[in-house]
């Protein structure tokens, strides 16, 4: 008897860093990568491990049916594909056409980015908003209510 509960793959990580999926029937996939269905909305479940070839492989329904060591391998390369600082602070724009060269704070710090479109800036639920730099970082806001007043001034030009 199976347990559904326990994953029928490994995964490791080789001598060159990159994730190495070994299936139910033996095969090892090397070049894994982790994709979220959901990478905002439930981070934590819905994630499928692509091969190589671009081929789902494995899907998992949440991480935490996997065993520790798997668990700790898949959040290390998800931490590093998902880098989306979040917007503290807008000091400043430089015109409020597009593109623009936004000057803000962030929780990794301060920087300026250039927003080439207004559709560049996505909403989401709640309140939520995902602004793309044209360098493809992507700034998240969780909740533009809790903006400064100064800078929901300047982005709601945008919006």
């Amino acid at each position: 008897m199976t347990d559904h509960n326990t994953p029928s793959f490994e995964l490791e990580r080789d001598a060159f860093g990159r994730l190495v999926l070994t299936d139910a029937q033996g095969e090892c996939h090397v070049g894994i990568l982790p994709v979220r269905a959901f990478p905002l909305s439930a981070p934590g479940h819905g994630i499928s491990l692509v091969g190589s070839e671009g081929r789902e492989l494995v899907w998992i329904d949440s991480v935490e049916q996997l065993p520790a060591q798997a668990k700790a391998l898949l959040e290390e390369d998800l931490a590093v594909r998902d880098f989306a600082p979040t917007l503290l602070k807008l000091y400043g724009v430089s015109s409020f056409g597009v593109p623009s060269t936004w000057t803000i704070s962030t929780d990794r710090g301060e920087t300026s980015f250039v927003l080439k479109a207004e559709e560049d800036i996505r909403r989401l639920e709640g309140g939520a908003l995902l602004i793309a730099s044209a360098h493809g970082v992507q700034f998240r806001i969780p909740d533009v209510k809790t903006l400064d007043r100064a800078s929901r001034k300047l982005l709601e030009r945008f919006l």
